[in-house]
């Protein structure tokens, strides 16, 4: 494993140990609220009446891909499970930003060979380079976002990856604040970038409060930012072409209760998300084991079923809706065949 790719795991496991240690905390807010019950009744209801997939489903794909990695038969399998489905974006982690935000592109050295094999085995599939990084809050290292200098970098680096052949720009920033104002403003010099050159900018999310305000209050040490405010997240909806919501790590103990979180967060979204910009559900295509994600709960088939429940009950005429496996390095084969099966198929 190389440098940077070790930096970014390492990085990425310190986020998971932080979201694992705030989702026992709301999980315990959950339990003594006496929520239970309610996430049962959300998860209730005719996941049918919610229909197929409208073509707007995505999957986030592992660096694999563009840095040598990945064979030909690789290359198959993905079109074997992609093929015939709602999958209309590919995210191919093509970072990590530098710090700065610079991103140097001896990161993706096959990337436009990738992209050309996409075409050709997939076509109609479009083909998003994910960057991400972690954002600095006070006493850590990261991404500055109230920098404007950083940010016209960043825009930057999102100019040279389109430069590059990616049709799309999806962002991954963790963590950032509700409310925060620099990233709003990134999302908004981006997204001149990307409406300039005909492509989508999409990001990822994290979760709406499930309670009134609870990102201003569950806040530990050693968390940081899980939640964003309903509002907030409509401001970001606002700012881009889609908005993927990391519906995951929730700490939920059964899946009757994650399925029922998933479509309380579905709720929440569509009441804040423009029909102009595609939401997408994210689903738990990993099979970690720990305090934040417990994976006989948090299951493929429970989140689907969740998202179909809340669409159909909420608005189930919504065209600009959609799922986003993560992610394809841990998804299995019965994942893969739970979203096909009960979604995935136009």
């Amino acid at each position: 494993m190389s440098q940077w790719a070790a930096g970014w795991d390492a990085e990425r496991a310190l986020r998971l140990l932080r979201r694992a240690a705030i989702a026992v905390t709301v999980a315990a807010v959950l339990a003594v609220a006496g929520t239970a019950a309610g996430l049962r009744a959300e998860y209730a209801g005719n996941p049918a009446a919610a229909g197929r997939s409208r073509g707007h489903d995505a999957v986030w794909l592992g660096h694999a891909w563009v840095d040598g990695r990945h064979s030909a038969a690789d290359l198959e399998l993905l079109r074997t499970r992609v093929e015939g489905t709602g999958i209309h974006d590919l995210y191919v982690h093509t970072g990590p930003l530098a710090h700065d935000g610079t991103l140097d592109p001896a990161l993706y050295p096959t990337a436009a060979a990738f992209i050309a094999d996409v075409h050709r085995v997939l076509p109609g599939v479009r083909v998003q380079a994910w960057l991400g990084d972690v954002v600095r809050h006070p006493g850590t290292p990261g991404l500055p976002l109230d920098d404007p200098a950083v940010r016209a970098r960043v825009r930057a680096s999102s100019a040279q990856i389109l430069d590059a052949g990616f049709q799309g720009v999806h962002l991954d920033l963790e963590p950032v604040s509700s409310g925060d104002s620099g990233f709003l403003r990134l999302l908004d010099t981006v997204h001149v970038l990307t409406a300039s050159r005909g492509v989508p900018l999409s990001v990822a999310a994290p979760q709406i409060d499930p309670l009134p305000s609870l990102h201003t209050v569950a806040y530990l040490p050693f968390s940081h930012p899980k939640w964003w405010s309903q509002g907030y997240f409509g401001q970001v909806a606002r700012r881009v072409d889609q908005i993927a919501v990391m519906a995951y790590d929730t700490a939920m103990p059964a899946r009757s209760l994650f399925g029922g979180y998933v479509a309380q967060q579905t709720a929440l979204a569509l009441e804040v998300t423009p029909a102009a910009t595609d939401l997408q559900i994210g689903l738990p295509g990993y099979h970690t084991d720990n305090l934040g994600h417990h994976a006989y709960a948090e299951t493929v088939p429970a989140a689907v079923r969740g998202a179909k429940v809340s669409l159909a009950r909420h608005a189930r005429d919504r065209r600009t809706f959609g799922l986003a496996l993560y992610v394809d390095f841990g998804a299995t084969s019965a994942d893969w065949a739970a979203y096909r099966n009960a979604w995935g198929t136009p």
